[in-house]
């Protein structure tokens, strides 16, 4: 629809990004896109080893604070324009197209050696097209699940990415049988877990405790938290009169996700045994003898850390029309997807139907909070499949992979996108 890309490149961007494009374009090695809160946590960890290996690499691109304390320097801080189906995606098109064309001006005024996507397939597709244009070697670091959902994509995939970096066992297999040069790296995930320090302090305020502690996640973008919040708050009303001795910990991402989950709060609430903490949620995970959570990649970290959790999750009606028809697959839970069978219970909610969606994840952490036996199960499974697949070193791993290419002297093929 070319008449609507013209029309979506007619106003500048705000004054505030106006800045960034008047920068000067200086040369880097590596041009990063990331888009999503936790692909800035996977891109830094990928930026560092990166000059772990070899020191004087020079790295910009599209992400966030995470990035940018690693050493990257941040062009557009594009994980704060991160959003989640069609409805959020609108408002903001015209802004992803004048950052789509920052990457194009980059890449013509100082071409970087490589490019490296991270996730973020919708707007990442502009920026591989465009580097393609270039001749620019494209790497994609946490490839969209294209196995899972509208596989047709692997053709996009082909034409304009040469070298995927897959991060779940089975997607080797996948992208090789389909003609796509791949490397298994592991998932970054697991770099995480294994190199975060935990807060000892917070452990040792919040870790003692007379009953048993739930570990609440209502998302990392605001609309899942407008979404699941709702949901997850019923469940602990009902949780908290089952088993009063329970304590429910909310990890929220960013204070204004706390206060959003306050305005739900009735009056009543205030007797709950309730506590929200940003900023925390590999401890809350790492001192939970249970968790109610939203469905998502932090999903592997409660598989690392070995706690049991059931998961819920909201898609609008048109969302859940399309999966049904394009999705090939019944599981929205990676540890699940990893060992083809469920090991988190999982349930969805579609559009405003929630209430059974709410009364089954109440049974199933009810099961968990009533049986000690059920947690040790679920605990025990999670365990033996981090041992089978969460090795950790994807970081170390992507960057030795790419550091590789960017040494030979062929490099890799360069592609041009398609008009």
């Amino acid at each position: 629809m070319k008449w609507a890309h013209a029309l979506l490149r007619k106003p500048m961007l705000s004054p505030a990004n106006e800045l960034i494009r008047m920068k000067p374009v200086l040369s880097a090695d590596v041009f990063f896109s990331v888009g999503e809160p936790s692909g800035d946590l996977h891109a830094a960890n990928l930026v560092s080893s990166l000059q772990s290996q070899s020191p004087g690499l020079t790295v910009r691109g599209f992400g966030g604070s995470r990035m940018k304390s690693a050493g990257c320097q941040i062009d557009f801080e594009l994980t704060e324009l991160a959003v989640i189906g069609l409805v959020e995606v609108l408002p903001k098109l015209r802004q992803f197209f004048r950052v789509a064309d920052m990457a194009s001006e980059i890449f013509a005024k100082a071409p970087p050696r490589a490019v490296v996507l991270v996730d973020f397939p919708g707007f990442n597709w502009h920026i591989a097209k465009r580097a393609k244009q270039h001749g620019i070697p494209v790497f994609y670091y946490l490839p969209p699940q294209l196995w899972a959902w509208a596989s047709w994509r692997i053709e996009k995939m082909k034409r304009h990415v040469d070298h995927v970096l897959c991060n779940l066992p089975f997607e080797k297999q996948w992208y090789e049988s389909r003609g796509m040069k791949v490397d298994f790296v592991g998932h970054p995930f697991f770099d995480a877990v294994e190199s975060q320090p935990l807060d000892t302090d917070f452990i040792a305020q919040w870790g003692e405790h007379d009953g048993l502690q739930v570990a609440v996640l209502p998302g990392s973008r605001h609309r899942e938290v407008q979404n699941i919040w709702p949901m997850q708050l019923a469940a602990i009303r009902e949780l908290s009169r089952r088993h009063p001795k329970t304590r429910f910990l909310v990890a929220c991402l960013k204070a204004e996700h706390v206060q959003s989950c306050r305005k739900c709060l009735t009056e009543a609430d205030r007797k709950l045994d309730l506590h929200f903490v940003t900023d925390k949620t590999s401890e809350v995970i790492e001192i939970a003898d249970c968790s109610l959570m939203k469905s998502g990649s932090v999903s592997l970290e409660m598989m690392a850390r070995g706690t049991p959790s059931v998961v819920v999750y909201h898609v609008s009606r048109s969302f859940d029309f399309a999966r049904k028809r394009l999705s090939n697959v019944t599981s929205m839970t990676l540890p699940n997807l990893i060992a083809g069978r469920t090991i988190m219970p999982e349930f969805l909610a579609v559009g405003k139907a929630t209430a059974e969606t709410i009364e089954r994840s109440i049974a199933a952490v009810d099961r968990l909070l009533g049986d000690r036996d059920e947690r040790l199960r679920q605990r025990m499974e999670l365990r033996q499949l981090r041992q089978s697949c969460g090795r950790a070193g994807a970081s170390r791993r992507a960057a030795r992979l790419i550091l590789s290419q960017l040494n030979t002297s062929e490099a890799l093929p360069s592609r041009k996108a398609a008009a």
